[in-house]
């Protein structure tokens, strides 16, 4: 038995899961109930379980969502520019900007939920894979040293690993948001010619 398609949320779904969204970036996950979140938006638990089955799930679709949504904006924000170094430029301050609105209470729920860890890897390695693109893009355009730019990539996909696992953050004491802006300080920095 195949599951259900999943419908498409209504307008009031929708601003549901932005409030939800805000709340979880400035206060984390983990500790709310359906009651408390039911009683913070001023809705039923029976209209957040129309979003999702679960407290868990729950967290899950506003996680992913808040991904997914920052990702697009940053693809949009990029759209249009040719220069390699202002690419990457502009997507590691997109990527700095989303993060910078996540509270420390957000990311450490974040690590410590399997699934919704999950989603932010997810869209740490496809940030890996463009900031691929964009240092190849640089050398084949000559605006980068002609580096090997398969293995730039790979150690910019283990930093960014770094960041979003919280080791760097913990080693260091800076936020995700800060680890981004330096990784872009240091790619540019060390591909400009």
């Amino acid at each position: 038995m195949r599951p259900e398609p999943r419908r498409r949320p209504t307008a009031r779904q929708q601003v549901l899961l932005g409030d939800l969204e805000v709340l979880f970036l400035a206060e984390g996950f983990a500790a709310f109930t359906l009651d408390d979140l039911a009683g913070r938006l001023r809705c039923s638990k029976s209209t957040l379980y129309a979003l999702a089955p679960s407290k868990e799930q729950l967290a899950v679709r506003v996680v992913t969502g808040f991904f997914r949504g920052a990702a697009e904006r940053i693809e949009e924000r990029i759209a249009g520019i040719d220069d390699a170094r202002k690419l990457i430029g502009e997507y590691l301050a997109g990527v700095a900007e989303h993060l910078n609105r996540a509270s420390a209470a957000f990311m450490r729920d974040l690590a410590e939920f399997g699934p919704a860890r999950e989603a932010y890897q997810l869209n740490s390695r496809f940030a890996a894979r463009r900031l691929r693109q964009f240092i190849d893009k640089g050398v084949a355009d000559g605006v980068f040293r002609d580096v090997h730019a398969r293995l730039v990539a790979e150690m910019t996909g283990l930093i960014i690993e770094g960041i979003q696992t919280g080791v760097l953050g913990g080693r260091t004491d800076v936020s995700d948001a800060e680890a981004f802006t330096a990784l872009g300080e240091l790619l540019l920095g060390g591909l400009n010619k």
